[in-house]
């Protein structure tokens, strides 16, 4: 009987991403993923509350669609 073949290695984890809000790096596994701390999740929602960030065009039907 042949040897076992090696398995393939396991793939390597996700590189850290910076947090959209402060730029601190961010492991894929984090609670608040793609956010640092539960603080940055909220004040990126509170930008969008109060329209810091906006849509860069206006939404047309074929943005509505789905495929």
């Amino acid at each position: 009987m042949p040897p076992p073949q090696p398995s393939a290695p396991a793939p390597s984890p996700m590189p850290p991403s910076a947090c959209p809000t402060c730029a601190a790096s961010v492991a894929a596994e984090a609670p608040a993923f793609p956010f640092c701390s539960p603080r940055c999740k909220q004040i990126d929602l509170g930008r969008w509350f109060n329209e810091s960030y906006k849509v860069s065009r206006p939404i047309e039907q074929a943005d509505l669609d789905e495929e």
